[in-house]
This record gives structure tokens, C-alpha cells and sequence, in this order.
């Protein structure tokens, strides 16, 4: 996606590794939100910290520019700029000055972002040739290690377009967080450590610069004095033709200072010429405390876990550049698979620029390479903690890029997690080991666990996995009907849930619903085929039966004939009876009503765990006849395609003349007095996964119109498109987006079994459909046409006994050779199974039609 001059002034495009924390370049090229120091720093800036260039011929200057466009407005300072307690800085004082606005930079710059790539074409008239900046951090699916780097890539090409030789200049300039700066210009490396911190403290931390260009100079360390002086003599120093004059000082002296070092490349080009400069910034912070929770102090910390893979920020500088080009390639052979796909443009937009989540500060490793998250990130603190389950639950790219750290999720709530009486914490306490919530188990998150189980076993094809883990999911399903479990969801097997239900919108419900019944009957359904998988079968039997009976009250009670409703008289208080307090935080008196429930109204929600049984396999939760009716009532009563007249009391995420899909609509005008929380909000999580319903079940139009308008919103100047928002930045429901690729391809998959199947949902005859997919053993691209089906590996291998293809094939052949096959219910069988790598394609082809 392309943003010029004027339409990239919200843009902070995420540089780092999943559980590292980033660095933002900016719409115009500015290094921006320094978030790697274990924590979030939005709106943040490093000192000077910045990338320059400049062009010379025959020894003299012809032009020198920060790598910079032009800032946006307003010029007056913000009441967030200026070092904390600094009085001369902010509101009224001007541009923010550390972003170097008043220092020649480029008349144009374009911002074109294809996560995880980044590239800036910078024009000016007076600077000869265009520079483009690329910027990524690499992303290659299954491959955690390389995908987990705590650094930023910077590559600055010239093109000199004279008709005369030209000697070039990049310099990245970064200042060091830490007071009392102690650094090291060793060649092409410059490493910037401290002595403030001791090496076990949670404050301490490292950077280093390195490049791989033949010339190179450099300053360990700008000019120490007062005032501006360090810029001035940096800028006295790179404005003028040839290289850095070398800068040192010695060991910091005691005074607290944040030194700031510059590593500077040349290259020179003739007439025409093209040529690159690569810089990579690394950074170290190895130590990690539990800042956001009261009593942290009593618990100790832990290492990130990239700091248990390195011993220092220049030990991870030098790894990424001696395998640059090799995580270059395959981090392009991801993008390329991706972007290449025959979806709509907001669709490919929407899956790739939701992955930023997983580069943000809202993702930690654990010292054991554990997957952690908040939902997502304020300004200075994670939004949420525990890996929330309720949120993850709507975060569909994780399980399928990088299998195992979603894994590593369900198997630290299985450990940790687990309360006294059977219930689930849905936030998960750091450091492990520290006791688990208090607060009332959750049912969305506890039961999505349980689905997300299954999606992970047939994701994986890893029995031994299930069977290890399986206990733990039991426990937490039966935990509805246990004796224990104060909430009663289901203390009678009816298969319905009655009693108190916590869920994702922060308040309980009361009596029978969809939504959440809904979830119950999945992760029922789920663990009656892990049971049956782990030799079980009087356990798979009754969650069948118990099942059984859920869904045909569901069907006979909860339909109006349009959607799918809570079936609760809000003017009875004897439902709250049963529950402690219950009556205190849920009876308004004046209007004589529970408060936040959801009576008629139409949730976006109430098919949600529809959409989790058709991703990972399951059987329909709802009568199929009536999902599209419910799904069209959604799409007339809750997307708005404006909101000018409309009436919002929560958090306003979409506004104007925008559109968008709301939580819950009353269209019958029997809105309860005091409605369920977040009601008339827009969260784009929701919106994702009603399109890929939408999509799953016909309605393809519709589903890339409420795609078109989430993307919409995110267009570089309103907001950000790579931090889609919710309760804070970077939040992880946004991943939901995953979903429409698996929808549009119609992708289904069982590794446990070896089947893999695709049933585009809008081709055409005679188009061509390509799509992107990736499971736990490899990833790759399918290719449909009239004629053939064509399966590739890209990255890892795949073994396939059964293929589901929307044609019914006379041959298949793997590489050169035929294979046998036999027809069968669910598609084509193999012989034998057939075993797929980069080095040979699986292609079925179309029996030939009868005259």
C-alpha cells in the first residue's frame, strides 16, 4: 500500500522481532517509538537518533539532507513532546526538534508498506538521483528464531542519474537510552554499552550498529558540551565532503550523559549507477521484571529469551548481518507467497498488516521461548496482561505461521493457570510460578481454549502432543458441570449454559445465550474427537450427548425467526440470586432491570464460535439453514455505513462519514435500559472474523465490504495501518484478520490425518485463484485453474494421504512421477503418502469432460 506527501503522517511501521519490543519508522522516515526496553514507549523519540545522506563530485559537497520528509502539522509542540520535567519543551514550543525538521530533508517521500517490508522513495530537487529506504526485520513462518531478532534492517539505495561520477553517504546516527554511555567503534561495528546499570538489572541494556559496506568511518561519540552542541558539531562535521572525522572520548567520567554515535558507509557510483548501503541496529535489553503489577518487588525477574540464544547486542548485529541476504530471501519468499495471492486488495492488506501485532511491544518470549502477550499496549505500559484468553482467541495468525509458540500458549495456561476449584485464571500471572488470579473463570476463553486445543493438534499432526495435554483440556471443559465451579454454567449436563458467565466484554451474563453456549458446544464437539484420538470413548460419548441436547434448545429457543438472541426476562432479579453479588453489580433499581445484558439484541458475536468450528473443522455449532439468515440480519442491522447520526457513549473507533460493523444493535427498539458494555463501540477483531463468515457462507460481496471499510479507517492519516486499535495500540484481536485468507481459499487441513483441501470461495470459470497457506510442517501457495490444481511447498515439507480440490481429477502427479489414487467422500486418497518439498509441486489434473 502506497502513501505519499499529505497520507502517511499516523504511520509508526513496527522494526523488530516477535518478543523483542521495535523501533517505528514514521511515514516521512523518522526512527520513532522506541519500544525496546521491555515495555511500550509510544509517541517516544531517541535523542537525535536518525538516518542521514549526502552526494559529492570531485571533492565537493553537492547536497546533504536528513533522511527525512517533510513532519506533519501541527507545528506548535504537543503537551506529550519534551524530556520528562524539561519546562522549554511541548505545547508552544515548536516542531519537536529531536526529529530534526528544522534540518534540510526531502520535498517528497512516498511510504509503500507491505508487511513486513517497509520502503520510502525520498525526491529533491536539488539532491541528484532518488534514494529509497527499505526497512524489515525478518518474518519467515515456522522459523521462530530467526523471526524473534531483537534488531531493525536499514538499506539505502542510490541511484545516481548525472552524467558524472558521484561519491555517496548514509549515516545512521542513534543515541544511546542509557546514561553514562560507554562506547566502541571497532571497523564496521559500533557497540554502545553503559555503565549506569549493573548487568543484571532490569535496566540494563545494549545497542550496535554495523554495516557491511567496504567504506566505512564513524564517531563512537558525538561532541560532548552544553545546549545544542552535539547536533551542531555533528551536522558541522557530516555537511561537508569526505568522511567522519573520528570521535572518542574515554570512559565516561561520572557525569550522566546520553552520548549519542554515528556509523557512516560510501560508496561511489558512475553516471547511472545503482548501489546499496545496509545498516543493521541491534539492541540487547536482557533483563525483565513484572513492572506493571503491585509487589513486583516481591518476585524475582527473567531473561528475555533472546538473551538466553545471545550474549550481547553485538553478538546479534553480526549474526543478522552474516546471514542477511539469507533471511532477506526468505522473509521475501514469504511476502512474495502472500501478496501474491488472488484476494482482494483490502483482504492481503488486512492479513499482512495485522502480523505487526507480533513485532510489537504487546509480545514477550519467556526465558523458555514461551509465547506471552498482553491484548495490547498503552503508551507506556502493556494494555491488559496474561495472554488474555478471551482476546487470543481471536488471533488466528499465530497458530498458523509459527505453530509452536501458540503451542507454548495453551501449555503454560494448562500449567499455570488453573485455579483451586477447576476454573481457568484467563490472564496468566509473570513471573510463572506466581499464583494464579483470583478473579472468576471466563467462559469464551476457557472453552476457546479447549477448541483451540484441537485447532493445534490438526495443525501440528502431533498425537504425542494431545495426549500430554489432554487431561488438562478435560478438566478445563468438565469444569462446567463441576460441583466446584460457584458460577454453575451447567450443573445439570443440559448442554446450555444458565449461570454466571464472565466473558470477553469485562461483565457476566445471565441464562441461556448463543454466544457463549455456543462456545460450549464447540469445545465440546472438540474434545469428544481428542477423546476418541486418545483412546476415551465413554468421555467422547458424553460430551456428544451432552451436546446434543445443548444444540436442540438452542435451535427451538434462542432463533427469532432473524437471529440468534439471549433468552433471559430482564425484569426478573431471582435469576441473580444464586451468585454473591450479583444483585449489587447488576440490578438497576430504577429501571428495574438486570444491567449489561444482551435481551434481543444482535450480537456480531453470536456465530462466533461458528466461525471457530469452520476454521479448525468442526461441526456446524448452529443449524446450517439459519447461519446465513443470522449472518445477513448482522450485516443490515450492524454495519453502518456511516457514522454521522449515530449515537456512541464508549470508546469512538470509527466516526464520521466512516463505516463500520457495531458490537449490538437493538432493531426492534427493545434496547435494555443499561445494554451489555461496548455495545455501540467498533472493534475491527469483530469485523474480520463476520466478514470471513460472510465469506465461508456465500456472501462474499458483503464480506470484502466490511473488510473495505476497516481498512478504510486505517488509512495512514486518520490512523495507523499497522496498529489496528481496541483497548489500547497493537491489539491482538486485530489478528482475526488471519482468518479471511483460510476463508477466501476455503483452506482446510489435518495433519494428524495428512489431508489438505482448498474450495476457493469467489472463482470464477476461467480465472486463476493462488493463495497463500502454511501449516505446522511447511508453508507454501496453492494455484486453482479450470484445469488443474497445483499444491507448493516453499519453506519446510509436507505429507499428504488425502487432497481436497474443487475438481475431480483423472491424474496426479508429484514432480514427474504419477501417483495412485483412489476417489473417496472427502476427495482423493493417495496409495501412499506422498511427501511435498521446494523441490517438487503436487498438481492434480482435470478429468477430461464427456462430449
Amino acid at each position: 500500500m502506497k502513501y505519499p506527501n499529505g497520507h502517511n503522517s499516523a504511520i509508526s511501521f513496527p522494526l523488530g522481532g516477535i518478543g523483542t519490543g521495535s523501533i517505528g519508522l514514521s511515514g516521512a522516515g523518522q526512527l520513532i517509538d522506541w519500544e525496546i526496553m521491555n515495555r511500550p514507549d509510544k509517541g517516544s523519540h531517541n535523542g537525535y537518533s536518525h538516518l542521514a545522506v549526502k552526494a559529492e563530485r570531485g571533492g565537493e559537497l553537492v547536497d546533504v539532507r536528513v533522511l527525512n520528509g517533510d513532519m506533519a502539522p501541527p507545528y506548535t509542540g504537543t503537551s506529550s513532546f519534551g524530556e520528562a520535567g524539561n519546562r522549554f519543551a511541548g505545547y508552544g514550543f515548536g516542531a519537536n526538534k529531536c526529529l530534526l525538521p528544522g534540518l534540510p530533508h526531502f520535498r517528497e517521500v512516498e511510504f509503500d508498506g507491505e508487511f513486513p517490508f517497509a520502503r520510502l522513495t525520498f525526491r529533491n530537487e536539488t539532491f541528484p538521483g532518488e534514494v529509497v529506504l527499505r526497512a524489515f526485520n525478518p518474518l519467515i513462518p515456522l522459523n521462530d528464531f530467526d523471526s524473534s531478532l531483537p534488531a531493525a534492517a536499514f538499506e539505502i539505495e542510490f541511484h545516481n542519474d548525472t552524467a558524472g561520477e558521484l561519491r555517496y553517504t548514509a549515516a545512521l546516527s542513534v543515541r544511546n537510552p542509557v546514561e553514562r554511555s560507554c562506547h566502541t567503534l571497532t571497523g564496521r561495528l559500533l557497540e554502545m554499552k553503559q555503565k549506569q546499570h549493573h548487568a543484571a538489572s532490569p535496566r540494563y541494556g545494549e545497542l550496535a550498529l554495523v554495516t557491511d559496506a567496504e567504506e566505512y568511518s564513524g564517531q563512537s561519540c558525538w561532541y560532548r558540551g552544553e545546549w545544542q552542541d552535539d547536533i551542531n558539531m555533528f551536522w558541522n562535521d557530516f555537511a561537508r565532503p569526505g568522511a567522519l572525522k573520528p570521535r572518542d572520548y574515554p570512559a565516561e567520567n561520572g557525569r550522566h550523559r546520553h552520548d549519542t554515535g554515528t556509523l557512516a558507509a560510501h560508496l561511489t557510483l558512475p553516471p547511472g549507477g545503482r548501489g546499496k548501503i545496509r545498516f543493521v541496529l541491534a539492541w540487547y535489553w536482557p533483563n525483565v521484571r513484572n513492572f506493571w503489577n503491585e509487589g513486583e518487588r516481591e518476585y524475582p525477574g527473567w531473561r528475555n529469551w533472546y538473551a538466553t540464544q545471545f550474549g550481547s547486542a553485538a553478538e546479534v548485529a553480526d549474526y543478522f548481518m552474516a546471514n542477511y541476504d539469507r533471511l532477506l530471501n526468505e522473509t521475501r519468499l514469504f511476502h512474495d507467497a502472500l501478496f501474491s495471492s488472488t484476494l482482494p486488495e483490502a483482504v492481503i492488506d488486512a492479513v499482512s498488516a495485522n502480523l505487526a501485532v507480533l513485532k510489537s511491544a504487546a509480545c514477550l518470549r519467556l526465558e523458555n521461548g514461551e509465547f506471552y502477550a498482553f491484548e495490547g499496549t498503552s503508551s507506556l505500559y502493556g494494555s491488559c496482561e496474561g495472554s488474555c484468553t478471551h482476546v487470543w482467541n481471536y488471533a488466528y495468525a499465530l497458530p498458523f505461521l509459527f505453530p509452536a509458540l501458540e503451542r507454548s500458549m495453551r501449555e503454560l495456561d494448562y500449567t499455570w493457570n488453573f485455579q483451586p476449584d477447576g476454573g481457568l485464571g484467563f490472564r496468566l500471572q509473570l513471573p510463572l510460578g506466581r499464583e494464579a488470579t483470583g478473579f472468576r473463570a471466563c467462559v469464551d476463553g476457557q472453552m476457546g481454549g479447549v477448541i483451540k486445543m484441537y485447532r493445534e493438534w490438526k495443525i501440528s499432526g502431533d498425537t504425542g502432543w494431545l495426549r500430554r495435554w489432554f487431561p488438562q483440556a478435560r478438566r478445563a471443559l468438565e469444569y462446567a458441570w463441576s460441583p466446584e465451579n460457584p458460577d454453575r454454567w451447567d450443573p445439570e449436563q443440559s448442554g446450555v449454559l444458565t449461570g454466571r458467565q464472565h466473558h470477553t466484554l469485562d461483565v457476566e451474563l445471565f441464562g441461556p445465550n448463543p454466544w457463549l453456549t455456543g462456545f460450549y458446544h464447540a469445545a465440546l464437539d472438540a474434545a469428544a474427537r481428542m477423546a476418541d484420538a486418545v483412546g476415551e470413548p465413554e468421555s467422547a460419548a458424553l460430551y456428544r450427548s451432552i451436546r446434543a441436547r445443548g444444540r436442540k434448545f438452542v435451535e427451538e429457543q434462542l432463533f427469532n425467526g432473524e437471529y440468534y438472541v439471549q433468552k433471559l426476562d430482564l425484569a426478573d432479579d431471582a435469576v441473580l440470586a444464586p451468585f454473591r453479588d450479583a444483585r449489587r453489580c447488576y440490578w438497576n433499581e430504577e429501571s428495574r432491570q438486570i444491567k449489561y445484558q444482551l435481551g434481543n439484541g444482535c450480537l456480531t458475536d453470536q456465530l462466533l464460535a461458528q466461525w471457530h468450528a469452520s476454521l479448525a473443522g468442526l461441526d456446524d455449532v448452529f443449524d446450517p439453514a439459519r447461519i446465513p439468515a443470522a449472518l445477513r440480519a448482522i450485516h443490515r442491522y450492524n454495519f453502518l455505513r456511516s457514522f454521522r447520526d449515530y449515537a456512541n457513549f464508549w470508546r469512538v473507533y470509527a466516526l464520521n462519514d466512516e463505516a463500520g460493523t457495531i458490537i449490538c444493535s437493538w432493531p426492534h427498539r427493545d434496547m435494555p435500559a443499561i445494554p451489555i458494555p461496548y455495545a455501540t463501540e467498533v472493534f475491527t477483531g469483530y469485523e474480520y472474523h463476520f466478514a470471513a463468515q460472510l465469506v465461508m457462507h456465500g456472501m462474499v460481496a458483503e464480506g470484502t465490504e466490511v473488510v473495505e471499510a476497516a481498512r478504510a479507517r486505517y488509512d495512514g492519516v486518520k490512523r495507523n495501518p499497522w496498529s489496528e486499535i481496541e483497548c489500547g495500540s497493537n491489539y491482538a484481536r486485530s489478528m482475526s484478520s488471519y482468518s479471511l485468507l483460510n476463508a477466501y481459499g476455503g483452506f482446510r487441513f489435518d495433519l494428524a490425518a495428512g489431508m489438505i483441501g482448498f474450495a476457493p470461495a469467489a472463482r470464477r470459470p476461467g480465472e486463476c485463484f493462488r493463495s497463500f497457506w502454511s501449516l505446522g510442517t511447511g508453508w507454501g501457495s496453492v494455484e486453482i485453474t479450470d484445469d488443474s490444481c497445483t499444491l507448493r511447498v516453499l519453506y519446510g515439507s509436507l505429507k499428504v494421504n488425502t487432497l481436497q480440490f474443487p475438481l475431480e481429477p483423472a491424474s496426479v502427479r508429484l514432480g514427474g512421477r504419477e501417483l495412485r489414487f483412489t476417489r473417496c467422500e472427502s476427495g482423493i486418497e493417495l496409495a501412499e503418502p506422498a511427501e511435498l518439498t521446494p523441490a517438487v509441486e503436487l498438481t492434480c489434473f482435470r478429468q477430461c469432460a464427456t462430449p
